[in-house]
This record gives structure tokens, sequence and C-alpha cells, in this order.
């Protein structure tokens, strides 16, 4: 199976990577709650057709990294991380939040966030999230509806970021079309979208390199 990557991204190119995935994700629809354990996240084939409205989630930052529960070596530090969550969270821009492989691309807000900081744990920060997706929305007065108008605000222009895949050992790029794309045979499509990254051989791809998925 393959691990969970979790990462929010502004409009900048900004992007936080989470080191440490939660336990579990917990995505409300309209009409129900569902939870996903984080083991099977990569399994789930989420409905075409259903909007998601809320996303959460728990975890820590680590001021120490331990590659047996962190996702990478590099971490960041856990303040600047806060601040940088709690300055989105003001800002109210959308920010493009990815769990991957999985369908969950979505633009968001940061609707909730709780910090908790251990006595015995100095350094660490634990942190709860929560996050609404963000969609076009349209008000109307009543003096614009008596006057047969309607006043549209859209969303900041955010280009939408296309859905990347992190190479881990043993991948090849017909094993990662057969897993994301549903068939080997569209590697080529894969390496077209990565040619200046990969090279001239097709074959030579590294654990940690970031590829560009075809829709």
């Amino acid at each position: 199976m393959k691990p969970i990557d979790i990462t929010l991204e502004d409009s900048s190119g900004l992007k936080l990577w989470f080191p440490v995935n939660p336990s579990e994700i917990s995505i409300r629809r309209d009409r129900s709650y569902e939870t996903f354990q984080i083991v099977n996240l990569g399994e789930v084939d989420f409905p075409h057709g259903e909007r998601i409205k809320e996303i959460s989630f728990s975890s820590f930052f680590p001021a120490v990294s331990d590659l047996s529960y962190c996702r990478y070596e590099d971490i960041p530090n856990p303040q600047l991380m806060m601040n940088q969550i709690n300055t989105w969270m003001s800002d109210r821009q959308p920010l493009r939040l990815m769990v991957m492989p999985s369908e969950v691309n979505v633009l968001v807000i940061i609707s909730s966030h709780n910090s908790t900081f251990k006595p015995n744990e100095p350094g660490d920060v634990y942190f709860d999230l929560t996050f609404r997706t963000w969609r076009d929305y349209q008000i109307r007065t009543l003096a614009e509806l008596g006057g047969g108008g309607a006043h549209t605000e859209s969303r900041p222009d955010l280009k939408p970021v296309p859905k990347t895949y992190t190479v881990q050992p043993g991948d090849s790029l017909w094993a990662i079309a057969k897993l994301n794309l549903g068939t080997g045979s569209r590697w080529r499509e894969i390496y077209e979208l990565n040619s200046d990254a990969i090279g001239p051989n097709s074959d030579l791809i590294y654990p940690g390199q970031e590829l560009v998925m075809p829709a």
C-alpha cells in the first residue's frame, strides 16, 4: 500500500507538507459524516458528484525528525508552521488541500485551528485542523433583486494545482500509471509531462521526485 501524503498550498506556491500523518481524516458531506482510517485511505474511491463540505484531522509537528513516523527528514520548524497556518486562517484565502494518493484535491479555507503544547514533549506542537471547502458564491441584495440585477463575488484567481505523485522506492512510470490512472499504458503521458525533470531516460526516476500527473 502506498503511503499517504498531505499537503496544503497557497496561491503563491508556498506549500506545507505535513510531516506526520494523522491517524484518521474526517470528511463531512451534505448529509453525513464519513471517517476513513488513514491505513485504508489509499484504497478509497470517492464517489463523483458528492460535494465535500468539511475536512478535519489532528496530528503534530515534531521538533526533531524521526523517520519511524515522519514522512521526510528535513521537517519544518513547528512554531513557524503554526504561525503560517494562523496567517492563512486570518487571510481566509483559498488553499489547495491534497491527500495523495486519493481523490481529495480541493480548494479550502481553514475554519478552525487549535494547538496543544505538552510539557513532557518540549518543542512539539499538536494541532487540530478543520477545513471548509471554498465555493464560488453569489450575493443578492433586496435592492439588486428589485432592479433585476445580481452581484456576483468570484473567488480570487487561484490557478488549479495539478495532481502530483511522489515517487516511492521500486516505482516505475508504468507502475505509477497503473496505480493512479488505471492502466500502465499511460506511462508515456506521465513522462511527457515530466520529461524536463526525468531526463532522456524514462527509466531513471528516483524516490522523492514529485511528478505531475495527467488528468
